[in-house]
């Protein structure tokens, strides 16, 4: 607030008086790209772990790929020797520990928004001791400081499906691959027993937790918690369409399954099934999984899971 100086010109007092109050804009909106990076700096996949030992991080990531059945085949972290490697969207650093350990990438890059999440990576790099070099993206940037062509291998497991438009990223992507080089990605599968009968039988239903909201609604508000901003899910079909427009091919490989897919299917599929009110779509589906030796469901000859799994065609 500023003060003014006046004099009186008939009295010959000096008096003062305040001026115009200064305008203040409103804050400007967050943008969705702003929403989903505040969002991930306060809550990622670790819940801001710290780990004690080289072997308490090692348990961790075993039972990470253990209650994701298939994740470490359709995400893969092993046989980038001599590879230059990225991890987009790297977050508190559980693949590029994999990428470290079995693999000896001859250069591995982190790529994150959240600076809490690449603090943790960057601390749990530094107890395996693997060289990693980081880069912290701004939110909504979409250039990935990277020359064009340099990268052998391109990683990105949960992250796409978070972004307001994943094209141009996909392109970025693209661009920074070597011809010939190989890209996983891993983006929620509508084909799974998540969306199918937890969101839309036992969220929906039986806990008539959203009423009036449609599934996709439902899904983003159930998968990483009620204030994520954008938790978008795909048909196989839809994300290679979506990639395609990006100028990548990509094959869907298949998806990951959870513990708790299981368990939900263990506890609910039948009677969803039964449901006349459940979405034709969604009873079809959990009629028709086929269960393996093992017990685990598949849809069309893939594990029924939300990680949905796609690798660039060769």
């Amino acid at each position: 607030m500023r003060l003014h100086l006046g004099l009186g010109i008939k009295s010959g007092v000096i008096r003062w008086w305040k001026g115009p109050e200064p305008v203040v804009e409103p804050p400007l909106p967050k943008t969705e790209g702003e929403q989903s990076a505040e969002f991930w700096s306060d809550n990622n996949v670790t819940r801001h772990k710290v780990y004690a030992s080289v072997e308490e991080s090692l348990a961790h990531l075993r039972w990470r790929n253990d209650f994701y059945f298939g994740y470490d085949e359709l995400m893969p972290v092993k046989g980038f020797d001599g590879k230059t490697v990225v991890d987009f969207g790297c977050g508190p650093g559980h693949d590029l520990v994999g990428f470290g350990i079995h693999s000896k990438p001859s250069r591995l890059i982190g790529i994150e928004v959240s600076g809490p999440s690449i603090a943790e990576a960057k601390d749990r790099a530094m107890l395996h001791d693997i060289p990693v070099e980081f880069i912290q993206q701004q939110a909504d940037q979409i250039e990935i400081p990277l020359p064009t062509a340099s990268i052998d291998h391109v990683h990105s497991s949960g992250v796409l499906h978070h972004t307001p438009d994943p094209i141009p990223l996909l392109k970025e992507l693209r661009r920074i691959l070597k011809p010939g080089g190989t890209m996983n990605i891993m983006v929620y599968n509508w084909d799974s027993i998540f969306l199918h009968l937890y969101i839309a039988y036992v969220r929906m239903v039986l806990e008539n937790a959203f009423p009036g909201e449609d599934i996709k609604s439902a899904f983003r508000q159930s998968t990483d918690g009620p204030g994520c901003p954008i938790s978008n899910v795909y048909r196989p079909q839809e994300w290679i369409d979506i990639c395609r427009r990006a100028g990548l091919e990509m094959e869907y490989t298949g998806a990951a399954l959870s513990l708790v897919e299981m368990d939900h299917l263990a506890k609910h599929r039948f009677a969803a099934a039964g449901y006349d009110k459940l979405p034709e779509e969604s009873r079809k589906f959990l009629v028709g999984l086929t269960l393996d030796e093992r017990g685990l469901a598949h849809h069309n000859g893939h594990y029924a899971g939300v990680d949905g799994c796609f690798a660039l065609k060769s």
